[in-house]
């Protein structure tokens, strides 16, 4: 429902695309350029920016100036500035620029994890576990991002039993303030997005819960609605779609921020962004990252964004009329 105790249903949108969307392109977008967009984003009304990754410049050198872009942004009251780490050492990092949050990550999959950390899920908790503590210590709240938390490209379905338990673990054990469910290659469809949803909720309701969705096989906006029915109201969502994963060969990126905002609205929710400001960032993209992004508000612009009529529309309307004023045989 849109309406939620006579008022408009408020959803929180929060912004991926500078960390999720930049790590996945081939180009460098310079680091006063990511500091620009960030700004822009920051006026849009988004919830949540998560502004860059706190990994090995080796690893993913499109994120190689994280201190510099975290440091340099205008940061407005109200938005909360996020950075992913992997380890202590990220973390150090990330709390000397000043992040407001730390966002740790590990998958739901035993092979996942794997294959993307290096680390079984058990070495994976353990040094996420320190990390958290850290950020106790130094009173910086902590998100768990779960990948793989709607199925694994290489195991299939995750037993909702086994996501759920890590969710418990994270919340009770290491403390986090926020757990994301993550649809790492597009796997989720809304019936299950819907009942892990509701039953997160019901376990946990006052841990904030983000979905985060790809739109791999064409069924991002369809998830996040199913979401919103049972009870979802934060979402992460790319500029223009950008992002992908190594592990679906040829997907699409992350749901597209305009999209999902220009979609939301039309339904009656507030998401509380400024969808025209949205759309302007969007279209710096191209020039940023060298190539078109998905997004179709950005190609068609929104349901309302008319075309003028043609230019020889008069001589058109006059000759109809005259046809129509012509004595019939």
């Amino acid at each position: 429902m849109s309406i939620w105790n006579g008022e408009r249903r408020r959803i929180h949108m929060q912004e991926v695309g500078t960390r999720d969307g930049f790590q996945a392109e081939a180009a460098f977008v310079g680091t006063h350029d990511k500091i620009a967009l960030i700004d822009a984003l920051s006026k849009t009304g988004m919830a949540k920016i998560e502004v860059t990754a706190f990994v090995s410049p080796q690893a993913i050198p499109a994120l190689r100036d994280a201190e510099q872009v975290l440091r340099e942004i205008e940061r407005k009251p109200g938005v909360v500035y996020t950075a992913l780490v992997p380890n202590m050492r990220g973390a150090e990092r990330a709390i000397d620029a000043r992040a407001d949050e730390l966002n740790l990550v590990m998958s739901a999959s035993v092979s996942h994890n794997l294959s993307n950390l290096r680390m079984t899920q058990e070495q994976s908790f353990g040094g996420l576990k320190q990390v958290a503590a850290m950020a106790r210590d130094a009173s910086v709240p902590v998100n768990i991002s779960l990948s793989c938390a709607f199925g694994c490209p290489m195991e299939g379905d995750v037993p909702e039993s086994t996501l759920l338990a890590w969710c418990r673990r994270f919340i009770e054990e290491a403390g986090a303030r926020g757990v994301t469910l993550c649809d790492t290659t597009g796997m989720a469809y809304p019936r299950q997005v819907a009942n892990l949803t509701a039953q997160f909720i019901e376990r946990w309701p006052h841990t904030e819960l983000t979905l985060h969705f790809h739109n791999t096989r064409g069924m991002g906006l369809a998830n996040v609605l199913a979401a919103i029915d049972s009870g979802a109201d934060r979402f992460d969502a790319s500029l223009g779609g950008i992002g992908g994963c190594p592990y679906a060969p040829g997907a699409s990126g992350n749901v597209c921020s305009e999209e999902i905002v220009h979609a939301l609205e039309l339904m009656g929710y507030d998401t509380g962004v400024d969808l025209g400001a949205l759309i302007a960032a969007a279209q710096r993209l191209p020039s940023l990252i060298g190539h078109d992004t998905p997004s179709q508000i950005v190609k068609a612009g929104r349901r309302l964004d008319l075309h003028p009529l043609p230019a020889d529309f008069a001589a058109i309307r006059e000759r109809a009329l005259q046809r129509d004023a012509a004595p019939r045989p």
